[in-house]
């Protein structure tokens, strides 16, 4: 069984470029497989009276930065992707090649503006997909427009951060992708050692992910950079064992 480890900064990277590079950094000297970032306009989303809208604006990402970003993590040897919230941000992604590409729990209702439209591109672009199904979703719909894309649909709680008691594992392990929210790095470990007994052949675990003493909007459900390296030692291990 092979284990696509996601690191995800959302907005951990704060607004800071070099804190972004950092992470991503951190990310593959901790063995994940890829960093993911998302590309929003904070004026699609949200309403200037949100409580954290200074930090949402700030951690908007730019055309630009998402290329230096893009370019840095290559050169570093770990693959880069993006949530995309925007159709123009799809054709731009596509243009620096990224490998795939990932759909939120959110985009999946079909409500928020652009939403279709961007799903619609991804369909184009006929690369891999991933897709969270935190909030529901329209699964029929999405297969429909993403007929010609590889799929994987992630087992998702959006509730930031998510209580472990409220996995519903019955259900978690009819999916191959698992986006934990949850506190800590138990979670995933369950969920891949319950998907190596089924005998899945590729499995994706995505985290939220953080420097230390990180204070943005998604801190309080991210794991810092050292438990990431821990997950992945154990998710590696559980690879390769017997059971």
């Amino acid at each position: 069984m092979k284990t696509f480890i996601v690191s995800e900064i959302a907005s951990n990277w704060e607004g800071n470029l070099e804190k972004a590079k950092k992470l991503i950094s951190e990310s593959k000297k901790s063995g994940a497989n890829a960093v993911k970032f998302q590309m929003w306009r904070a004026n699609d989303l949200y309403k200037e009276t949100h409580p954290d809208w200074r930090i949402i604006k700030k951690s908007e990402l730019s055309f630009d930065y998402v290329e230096k970003l893009k370019k840095f993590a290559d050169n570093i040897g770990i693959e880069f992707f993006c949530s995309a919230f925007f159709p123009e941000a799809i054709d731009f992604l596509k243009s620096l090649n990224v490998k795939r590409f990932k759909i939120a729990s959110r985009t999946c209702l079909f409500s928020d503006p652009y939403a279709l439209e961007t799903i619609q591109q991804i369909a184009k672009t006929r690369k891999p997909v991933i897709i969270s199904m935190g909030m529901g979703g329209d699964k029929i719909k999405l297969n429909r427009v993403l007929a010609k894309n590889k799929i994987t649909f992630c087992y998702c709680i959006s509730e930031y951060p998510t209580d472990f008691k409220k996995i519903n594992w019955e259900e978690a392990k009819k999916f191959n992708g698992f986006s934990d929210h949850t506190l800590g790095i138990v979670a995933s470990i369950v969920f891949t050692l319950i998907k190596k007994q089924m005998k899945a052949k590729e499995i994706f675990i995505e985290k939220h992910v953080k420097l230390k003493n990180s204070h943005g909007p998604d801190a309080s459900s991210s794991i810092d950079t050292d438990e990431l390296k821990m997950l992945v030692e154990q998710i590696r291990i559980i690879e390769n064992s017997k059971l």
